[in-house]
């Protein structure tokens, strides 16, 4: 027999966050716990991946990886390319 929400041995091992987090999907309708959790769960792996990607960015920034960006610069060099893109 599995473990529901609501059984007091899969309640004991969680953190008052997770109880919290149980409770409010027992709120929902059973057709919308499912979406429910694979939402929060997509949300998390985005989170993840964006939590990586500033690691790798300070990461880089530490080791001497990148220069100060010139926004200036950027902005000449975007519209000369738009420009010759418009003669083509």
């Amino acid at each position: 027999m599995g473990l529901t929400a609501g059984d007091s041995r899969y309640i004991r091992g969680m953190s008052k966050f997770t109880e919290r987090a149980a409770a409010a999907l027992e709120l929902l309708p059973e057709e919308l716990r499912e979406p429910t959790v694979a939402y929060i769960l997509k949300q998390a792996e985005k989170f993840r991946a964006l939590k990586d990607e500033i690691r790798s960015g300070l990461d880089d920034e530490s080791a001497g990886r990148v220069r100060p960006w010139n926004f200036a610069d950027f902005l000449r060099r975007a519209r000369k390319m738009n420009s010759l893109v418009r003669t083509i």
